[in-house]
């Protein structure tokens, strides 16, 4: 449904049905079930799930993956793009991200196994306090919607799956509110 729907709000939104540029970030969350899949991400201090999502330069949803928090950010990012390339997105051309992915090896295996560029958006050396950085604040926004679902706000399913399937469902909300003109959601 998520991959039905983007091409009609890019087309509403006068764009190209397919991307050529993309943005990959990803945001540990807490779980609260006990069993199932989970991770301790010591650079957030978070023991849960990582979501690692695929968003065009209008914040919709092309890709998500669930994993356990433990999961490095370029791993992570290998299976949300591995993924997404099966989606066959011909225009795609280039992925920007944090410093997070920097490091040649990510940049080779992405060019290698899916034929995009990845461009790494780095915050000045020189910046103090809190700074708008380009591209970046598109994925930000995406996950600022997201959040604004109660189910998203923690992870409380014991599939990872489960967690995937609902961001979509929350991405799907989102654009038929876009298409249907009602900007409540997502402004």
């Amino acid at each position: 449904m998520n991959a039905a729907l983007r091409p009609a709000v890019r087309e509403e939104d006068e764009r190209e049905a397919e991307p050529s540029a993309a943005l990959v970030d990803s945001q540990s969350v807490k779980t609260t079930a006990v069993a199932g899949e989970r991770g301790y991400d010591a650079a957030k201090k978070v023991t849960g799930r990582k979501r690692h999502i695929l968003v065009d330069v209008l914040s919709l949803l092309i890709e998500v993956v669930v994993t356990k928090a433990s999961v490095p950010e370029r791993e992570g990012a290998k299976l949300l793009l591995t993924q997404a390339f099966q989606q066959q997105l011909e225009r795609l051309a280039l992925i920007w991200a944090d410093g997070g992915y920097d490091g040649q090896p990510f940049a080779d295996w992405v060019l290698e196994h899916c034929g995009w560029l990845v461009e790494i958006v780095k915050r000045s050396d020189d910046a103090k306090g809190f700074v708008v950085l380009p591209h970046r604040w598109i994925v930000e926004r995406t996950f600022g919607w997201l959040y604004r679902f109660r189910r998203l706000s923690k992870d409380y399913e014991v599939l990872p799956e489960t967690s995937e399937a609902l961001i979509y469902a929350a991405m799907v909300r989102i654009m038929l509110q876009r298409l249907a003109r009602n900007p409540a959601i997502y402004l």
